[in-house]
């Protein structure tokens, strides 16, 4: 396993790749570059002469079936994958250059984003890496939902998943995670999005889920998982839900030390925390790490082995 950098991390050279928006149905190009230290995550809408739309958790503008940032009337939408898969290979400055509104689908996973970048390698930078560091449990509640952040000494996840179906019944509905000891890449990355065919046409009436298909979601009826290869993992449900969280969390601009617990969470109640925390400036602190940083910092183990 290798350790979290201590430095700040950005991509060595531009990558591309074409893909489809899975609420808009439409095609899109989509170019990584690298960014200078302290830039952060930033949207550039080529399609809008360039408009710039910073990755912040307050500019999270639509949590309907995925998290979409707004800044000075320009939208980008479904940023949770390539978030989740930012933060799984430490990647704190980089450009994303979109040939229009949506990032692309892919395969529904983070995965496909991990194999992209994988492909021009990570370079290190002078500055050091900013993390926020959780002092004490911060709670938000939407109906029966709960998220919380609580103190942790590296990264850990644990989410429930509740769908009373046929389907998700077969299947474990919990995971716990420290990313300590446990690679993002190989354990989560993979994750595909999922739902319910019946579901489909209503998505669609309010214009979501216009390009979906079983080549970027794991599909389901009444009685079983449609796709013909099945599922990645047993617990691939649970474990997607894990995938947004960190992607929705990696909003805040920097990657947490700390223990996020989620129960029925989505994008909103994920935003809503993140809100929460930034505003309880007795809750957290942003902490760098030196070279002789303690081991429990180590929690980032998917970091690329190009250099």
């Amino acid at each position: 396993m290798i350790k979290s950098p201590i430095h700040q991390q950005t991509i060595r050279k531009p990558v591309h790749a074409i893909g489809i928006g899975v609420h808009s149905g439409q095609k899109v190009r989509m170019t990584l570059r690298p960014a200078p230290e302290h830039t952060g995550i930033v949207f550039v809408r080529n399609d809008e002469g360039g408009a710039q739309v910073r990755a912040a958790a307050h500019h999270v503008s639509d949590t309907t079936l995925s998290s979409s940032l707004a800044e000075r009337d320009v939208q980008v939408a479904t940023v949770e994958h390539l978030m989740s898969a930012l933060w799984g290979l430490a990647i704190d400055n980089l450009y994303v250059e979109l040939s229009s509104e949506e990032v692309p689908i892919m395969d529904g996973s983070a995965a496909p984003f991990i194999y992209l970048i994988n492909t021009v390698g990570v370079v290190a930078q002078p500055a050091l890496r900013e993390f926020i560091r959780i002092k004490r449990e911060v709670r938000v509640e939407q109906g029966d939902a709960t998220a919380i952040l609580r103190p942790h000494s590296g990264f850990k996840v644990d989410y429930t998943f509740e769908a009373d179906h046929p389907v998700f019944n077969r299947y474990p509905k919990r995971a716990e995670i420290d990313f300590g000891v446990t690679s993002y890449t190989e354990l989560v990355s993979r994750a595909r999005s999922f739902g319910l065919i019946k579901e489909l046409e209503q998505a669609q009436a309010i214009n979501r889920c216009l390009g979906s298909s079983l080549e970027n979601a794991v599909g389901i009826d009444d009685y079983q998982v449609l796709n013909d290869d099945g599922l990645r993992y047993n617990d691939e449900f649970v474990k997607h839900k894990m995938l947004d969280a960190i992607g929705d969390l990696y909003l805040l601009g920097r990657p947490l030390l700390g223990a996020f617990e989620g129960y029925k969470s989505g994008h909103a109640l994920n935003n809503k925390l993140a809100r929460a925390l930034l505003r309880c400036e007795d809750a957290w602190e942003m902490v760098t790490v030196g070279e002789q940083r303690p081991a429990a910092l180590e929690h980032l183990s998917a970091i690329p082995a190009i250099v």
